[in-house]
């Protein structure tokens, strides 16, 4: 890491802003390196992720590797990937599940650390609230509409639904998640990684 994107991540690691509203308090999740060549840009840790301190050791990060068609080495080696959620901390929990992302962290790290990312080839932009802040207006009006237009944003981005066993029902409903757009990301990923 070059000395800005090192001087970025300890002060990212040490971020207090949101503690007050931090049901487990701070411990920002996050894995960086000047040299990885895609991104997931998730959403936030859940409490297993929180205890690790290690991005998607979860069901969600073991569907998610299968997705990319990667095992573990590769996906936690940060010269490979760079995983960002919107939120690097556990937000806590609300009526359906986990509370979004706070919206502070994007705000004050997000840009920061995309600067210091020069050689992104390939962005995966994982759920509603990582699609808003990185499609933009481009995205459609709901998960199912953005993700079904993936070839739009093909083939530097691709939006994808969380990998979270809660969106079994989803995947059951969009077959064509499964059958057309996970070859092509995994085609995708093995080109970006070369």
């Amino acid at each position: 890491m070059k000395l800005a994107l090192t001087e970025l991540t300890a002060q990212a690691r040490a971020c207090t802003l949101c503690v007050p509203h931090l049901p487990l308090g701070p411990r920002p999740v996050f894995q960086v390196a000047e040299q990885a060549r895609i991104l997931v840009a998730a959403q936030a840790p859940g409490t297993k992720v929180h205890a690790s301190g290690r991005p998607f050791t979860d069901a969600s990060g073991d569907r998610l590797r299968a997705w990319m068609g990667i095992d573990e080495l590769t996906f936690y080696d940060p010269t490979q990937l760079a995983i960002l959620p919107m939120g690097f901390c556990y937000p806590g929990r609300g009526k359906s599940g986990d509370l979004p992302p706070r919206v502070e962290c994007a705000a004050t790290w997000r840009q920061q650390f995309l600067e210091e990312l020069p050689n992104i080839k390939l962005t995966l932009v994982i759920g509603h609230y990582a699609q808003r802040w990185h499609l933009g207006d481009e995205r459609g009006l709901t998960l199912t509409d953005t993700v079904s237009r993936w070839r739009t944003f093909w083939p530097s981005t691709i939006p994808l639904p969380h990998p979270s066993p809660r969106n079994n029902i989803w995947l059951k409903k969009n077959p064509w998640f499964d059958e057309d757009l996970i070859p092509e990301m995994r085609r995708q990923v093995s080109r970006a990684l070369r």
